[in-house]
């Protein structure tokens, strides 16, 4: 069908050229069919592939008798050359559009379309030039003319070329850009374009931890391979430099930090080795059979005796300082004429100045005893209760007289009668029989007043809180300045009675009591320092208020005894030892004699561990 229509196209062509200018329209028909952009015949080809294919029948009828008498005009010999020319120049066409794709690898990549459609990719692909303007300028003036002498379908189809061909190149070209880029690769691996450039493709990031944790590894990998990449590179270099990158690495790389492996590594089984539970029953068989050993000689010796005796030894004694005496004392020096060991030459004994003697006596400076206080202590008088009544009676008389006599002198109003519902009838008298219920209620107001002067006044003597607990310290307080009574007691066993633990450390906190409580498993020493008063409410509470014989430990051997508590030794010390009292203790008994050393007391320790040494000794015997 598309060369029926090109047919009759260039039949009406031909007759319209004949009747005007017979060789030249021929020469223009040449010359198009044989330029470089196509001319009219490509144009009519272009126009028969993209349009539609239609029957030739299909033409009105009223239009009918025109067609006919065109191609009736035209010879056959002129429209088989005129086919013949216009197929000619398509397969140049073809073979041009071939040799372009083995050039370009771009255009290879695109698929074939029809030739019309391609011609005209193609002639919107070049540049145009003044020579392709002209020869489309005749086309368009040629497409002109025929459109005006045609009429009916024939100048429809001839009116739809141009945009068919347009619509051709605008999907061609929407095509091309929908298609994806080529990928070019540089001998590095990048992706470049077509000048050679890098292009950055974006990545997408993952948001599942599975890919989040797949992707670290991978970078962790890589960062791996890139660190022993560059430190073999390094290495095989000259001697004298080395990678500045592995410096980096080295110098922001904190071996002291364990780095967490990305795979978790899977646990192995582990087995014993053969005969390990066998050892240990073995060494756990020898341990009770020794510890069986040891308490049946630990029997046998406190039946001899041996091991009171033992541990009594082992008690080091209070090693006394040796006291520097000089070679010579000062009121020596004053009568030696050098020294002790010069001797007189005639007698023979120590050599004396005679000058330094006389007949009068010295007499050393009196020095004051330094536990004495600094003031004389004066004993207060206590009266009898008889001789209290008295002095009470006295100074409320000369009250009662001072105020007499501001009454009688008008410095003071005098007081209103003290009215009462007994004596109301002889006070008033009349005054009460004529309005009985008003002097009532005026005696119950004088009542209330007085009452409430009264609580008033008690209510100023009366002591607030912060006043009452600094009197309570102030009467609890001694002044120990000139010496400290101390007190040591031996406990068989504190460390379990957690009742009795409070009540020896709350007592002493409350009584401002300063000391140590040592906790040994067979002798537990407490040792406390305060004034008279202190120790003597302290005692109470240790030897009579705690009932030390409800509990029952276990004594050396094993048994049942009930617990006791011990006044070791009381005294005075110059100075305190301890600090506020707590508990210590002690797995073994140098350490604890050890703590009291350190503190300059061990003959405490000393003296309650024999004591309880002893007494275990006896209570087996």
């Amino acid at each position: 069908m598309s060369s029926i229509i090109t047919r009759k196209d260039a039949e009406s062509v031909a007759a319209d050229a004949d009747d005007d200018h017979k060789s030249k329209s021929s020469n223009k028909r040449s010359a198009s069919a044989s330029g470089a952009d196509g001319g009219g015949i490509v144009d009519a080809a272009s126009a028969a592939a993209v349009a539609p294919k239609k029957s030739r029948f299909d033409v009105k009828e009223k239009n009918g008798n025109q067609v006919d008498a065109m191609a009736a005009s035209l010879s056959s010999t002129q429209i088989k050359l005129m086919m013949a020319h216009a197929q000619r120049e398509i397969e140049e066409r073809k073979r041009a559009l071939s040799n372009l794709r083995d050039k370009d690898p771009l255009l290879a990549s695109v698929p074939q379309i029809g030739m019309p459609v391609a011609l005209a990719t193609q002639a919107l692909a070049k540049k145009p030039t003044p020579e392709d303007a002209d020869k489309a300028k005749k086309i368009a003036e040629l497409q002109a003319q025929i459109r005006a002498k045609l009429t009916g379908n024939l100048a429809n189809l001839i009116q739809q070329q141009p945009t068919a061909v347009a619509a051709a190149a605008a999907a061609a070209a929407q095509q091309q850009q929908e298609r994806p880029k080529p990928l070019i690769l540089d001998e590095e691996g990048r992706t470049v374009d077509k000048s050679g450039r890098a292009i950055n493709i974006p990545t997408v990031t993952p948001t599942l931890k599975a890919n989040i944790r797949a992707k670290k590894r991978e970078v962790f990998q890589r960062q791996a391979t890139g660190t022993e990449g560059s430190s073999s590179n390094s290495g095989g270099g000259a001697g004298g430099s080395t990678g500045s990158s592995h410096d980096d690495g080295v110098k922001y790389f904190d071996d002291r930090i364990a780095l967490k492996p990305t795979i978790r590594n899977k646990r192995t089984l582990r087995f014993h080795e053969p005969g390990k539970f066998q050892q240990l029953a073995e060494r756990m068989r020898m341990k009770s059979q020794l510890e069986r050993l040891q308490n049946e000689i630990s029997q046998i010796a406190r039946k001899t005796g041996i091991s009171s005796a033992t541990k009594l030894a082992l008690i080091a004694p209070k090693q006394d300082m040796p006291d520097d005496v000089p070679a010579m004392e000062w009121w020596d020096s004053v009568i030696l004429s050098q020294d002790m060991e010069t001797l007189d030459e005639t007698s023979g004994k120590i050599s004396i100045r005679q000058t330094a003697i006389s007949n009068l006596i010295e007499h050393p400076t009196q020095m004051k005893p330094p536990n004495e206080p600094l003031k004389p202590v004066y004993l207060p008088v206590f009266l009898t209760k008889k001789e209290r009544k008295k002095l009470r009676r006295q100074n409320r008389r000369e009250a009662w007289k001072e105020e007499q006599e501001k009454i009688r002198l008008g410095l003071v109003a005098p007081p209103e009668p003290k009215l009462r519902i007994s004596n109301l009838m002889r006070v008033l008298g009349t005054d009460a029989v004529q309005d009985p219920t008003k002097i009532e209620a005026h005696v119950r107001e004088q009542m209330a007043k007085r009452q409430k002067a009264h609580e008033d006044a008690n209510n100023a003597r009366k002591l607030t809180s912060e006043q009452k607990s600094e009197k309570k310290q102030r009467k609890l307080k001694e002044d120990t300045s000139c010496g400290v009574h101390v007190s040591v007691y031996r406990i068989r066993d504190l460390q379990d009675n957690q009742s009795k633990k409070f009540k020896v450390e709350t007592n002493a906190k409350q009584l401002q009591m300063t000391g140590s409580v040592a906790l040994f498993r067979d002798c537990c020493v407490v040792v406390v320092e305060g004034g008279p008063k202190q120790q003597k409410k302290y005692r109470r509470l240790m030897l009579h208020r705690i009932k030390w014989e409800e509990d029952v430990v276990k004594g050396n051997d094993g048994q049942d005894v009930s617990n006791s508590c011990v006044l070791v030794w009381e005294g005075t010390s110059q100075r305190r030892h301890f600090g506020e009292i707590k508990f210590k203790i002690f797995p073994m008994e140098k350490m604890a004699r050890e703590f009291f050393q350190k503190h300059q007391v061990e003959h405490y320790w000393d003296l309650a561990y024999s004591g309880a040494v002893l007494e275990a000794s006896t209570d087996q015997q």
